[in-house]
């Protein structure tokens, strides 16, 4: 399994997707998943806890990746996927939530995302098939 997440994880870092900003509004989630990316080889640029500051982040430090939380305190994660992929150079958006994707039914399929991975589902493996499907 190492030599698939391996192959997985180059091929990521061929297409330069490697930068990651990390959105949501948990703290301790947020410490966990970045722990969990940067063992995987992945660059975790910067952490947002609400998608007002996820916006603003994604337009200064220009991620690859914006790792997205569906539920936040202000603006949920479709609206702030809607206002990434206004933006020029809008990064791949993946969607996550600690509810499964069925609770969300189209606003998933809807969205201007790369996909979405359910929390209790989010490896590097994972993540970077996704990426690179």
């Amino acid at each position: 399994m190492a030599t698939r997440t391996a192959q997985l994880l180059r091929a990521c870092h061929d297409v330069e997707v490697t930068r990651i900003l990390l959105v949501d509004d948990h703290a301790s989630a947020r410490r966990s998943i970045r722990a969990l990316l940067e063992a995987a080889g992945y660059d975790v640029v910067g952490e947002a806890a609400d998608g007002r500051s996820a916006v603003q982040q994604a337009r200064e430090l220009q991620p690859d990746v914006v790792l997205l939380d569906v539920q936040l305190p202000d603006i949920d994660g479709f609206e702030v996927a809607a206002r990434l992929a206004e933006n020029g150079r809008a990064p791949k958006v993946v969607l996550t939530s600690s509810r499964g994707a069925e609770d969300y039914g189209d606003l998933i399929h809807d969205a201007p995302a790369q996909g979405f991975l359910a929390k209790d589902e989010l490896t590097g493996e994972a993540l970077a098939q996704l990426l690179t499907s």
